[in-house]
């Protein structure tokens, strides 16, 4: 490999690594030092700049606008950007094209699995199993890595007590300890015990802080509760992340004490650096700095210097630091070693994940055709998602079915593979997920017959099923009216000795800007479940949901319901 960094910086990296007397902490700071001495102002902000990089095409990445910026030294890290050859591709213009050669972070949502994907966070948490919870992690943190991503914006861990709220669904409940526990778990699985190895990832606590706290469960709402709350209910899961390693945080949308998240310095220095003793460094959400000048913070050039005075190192999308902060050292409102102070700790990130030793660690393209969705990852996230169920109600022990006779399966979400990853399922291959209906006739094939019906679609309302399917996630609307979807289930449903429905929500109709006033099964699969139980046939309820749902007809009526979440790539 013929890579090219400052001669100083080779000089102290081989020396330093070399001399077994100083420890990683010393060497990463001669090292760090070295590399700041040596950079410009415009160049120390650009590493606080992180864009998300669209698709490049391979071949023709160099001819980019953000390409002409990484060869400036104006970008520190990019996300969403995939496959181990299109980062090396953009890793390539940063060490060999830059003046500073300083190599770039590649970050993503790897959220619950990477292309294997696992049950929704909040289902996972139904396991109570730390170790299930950790693996996933940990196979996540080894697809990603072998397809050039080393930093996820994972694991999300805001307390959240109110189902109406539509990124319920990516935390791990309502409960402290276990939503501690379970910060920590993930934490370890996706660092591993060496984060400068090449299958770990660095994790990104998010959303720092009291982010699911938003008053009546709306997305990016106002949030006003008092400390004793805060440390003793909502803080909690943030610090057992911190206390596990995490090397980043990522500051929330809302206000913490009517002031915005994102230039807090109560919340970003005092608790998070001065209490907690926090090393790592501090990434806005998207956007999340110049949304504070629509909160009447101030402009563009106010609201950065405030953001870094108060904390934030790295700003996502808004550019708002890269364009204004040198600007405003000349000016005195901001000093060039507050600069220094959170370039360092990006600079650090990148240390510690072996990248100044080896740049394209993570762009092997030959360990994503073996490490990437292979059946062993999928086997895993099988048998995890059989272990995130839960059982509602089984009167009369209709389950397990028996495998014989014939079994009616119906619902928008019976053949709906596209749906069965759940919301922020970004990498994952939704055309080769298993449905309910492939999985139900595979495991029946010989022995029972599988008689299935749509019954209805995900609701009447065509614009609500178009916005909950977003991303590629369709539920192949069918145009025939409500009746005569029903009339068609109905008479397989006669034909059957025991009928399932797979009902409830599509996959993005929780996760980000998802909130919901109804917070109940869609009335046209309720008017579906109503007509197959007039049958008199046994129905089971198979809900899949990315929130608790308010269920009391259901299980006043339906003999058998189990909650399957949103079980990932295997989820049939």
């Amino acid at each position: 490999m013929n890579v090219k960094l400052f001669p100083f910086v080779v000089f102290i990296v081989i020396v330093g690594c070399s001399n077994p007397s100083s420890n990683k902490s010393d060497r990463m700071t001669v090292v760090v030092d070295s590399i700041l001495n040596q950079m410009t102002l415009e160049e120390k902000i650009g590493q606080l700049n992180l864009p998300s990089a669209g698709e490049f095409v391979t071949g023709q990445a160099e001819n980019s606008d953000l390409a002409k910026k990484i060869e400036k030294g104006m970008i520190g890290g990019l996300f969403n950007i995939k496959t181990a050859a299109r980062i090396r591709e953009v890793q390539k213009l940063a060490v060999e094209k830059s003046r500073t050669k300083i190599p770039l972070i590649f970050g993503m949502d790897v959220i619950h699995g990477y292309e294997s994907v696992f049950p929704i966070p909040l289902g996972l948490s139904c396991s109570w199993d730390l170790k299930l919870i950790e693996r996933s992690a940990r196979i996540a943190a080894q697809e990603a890595s072998a397809d050039g991503i080393n930093w996820t914006f994972s694991p999300m861990v805001d307390i959240s007590r109110d189902a109406r709220w539509g990124r319920i669904s990516e935390g791990s409940g309502e409960d402290p300890y276990l939503g501690s526990q379970i910060a920590r778990a993930m934490v370890r699985g996706y660092q591993g015990n060496d984060l400068s190895a090449n299958n770990t990832i660095m994790s990104c606590v998010k959303h720092y802080a009291l982010y699911g706290a938003a008053e009546a469960g709306r997305d990016y709402n106002t949030v006003d509760m008092s400390h004793h709350r805060m440390y003793n209910e909502y803080l909690p899961p943030y610090k057992a992340a911190i206390d596990e390693g995490a090397g980043s945080i990522m500051a929330s949308f809302n206000e913490v004490d009517g002031i915005p998240a994102t230039a807090n310095k109560w919340l970003l220095t005092d608790v998070l650096r001065k209490e907690w003793g926090f090393k790592g460094f501090v990434v806005s959400d998207y956007t999340g700095l110049t949304e504070m000048i629509e909160h009447g913070y101030g402009d563009t050039a106010t609201v950065s210097v405030k953001a870094l005075e108060a904390g934030l190192d790295m700003d996502m999308v808004s550019e708002g630091l890269l364009n204004t902060l040198a600007r405003s050292v000349k000016e005195g409102k901001i000093s060039e070693q507050q600069i220094n102070n959170a370039c360092r700790r990006i600079l650090e990130a990148k240390y510690k994940l072996g990248l100044f030793t080896d740049p394209y660690k993570y762009c092997n393209v030959e360990r994503a055709k073996s490490e990437v969705f292979n059946a062993a990852n999928r086997a895993e996230a099988r048998s995890t998602a059989t272990q995130s169920f839960v059982l509602l109600k089984n009167q009369g022990e209709i389950l397990p079915l028996k495998k014989a006779g014939a079994i009616a399966l119906v619902g928008p979400l019976a053949d709906a593979k596209e749906n069965m990853t759940g919301t922020w399922s970004v990498a994952a291959r939704f055309a080769e997920s298993i449905s309910v209906k492939a999985g139900l006739e595979k495991a029946l094939e010989g022995k029972a017959k599988v008689l299935y019906a749509k019954g209805s679609n995900l609701d009447e309302d065509e614009a609500i099923e178009e916005r909950a399917t977003m991303f590629g996630k369709t539920l192949h609307r069918d145009k025939r009216t409500a009746e005569e979807l029903r009339n068609e289930a109905i008479a397989i449903a006669k034909k059957a000795d025991v009928i399932v429905v797979a009902a409830g929500e599509a996959a993005e109709m929780s996760g980000e800007a998802s909130s919901r006033t109804n917070i109940q099964i869609p009335e046209t699969q309720r008017d579906l479940i109503k007509a197959l139980l007039k049958t008199g046939k046994p129905v089971v309820l198979v809900l899949f949901t990315g929130r608790p749902l308010a269920l009391k007809w259901e299980s006043e009526n339906v003999p058998a319901i189990v909650n399957v979440w949103f079980g990932g790539s295997e989820a049939g």
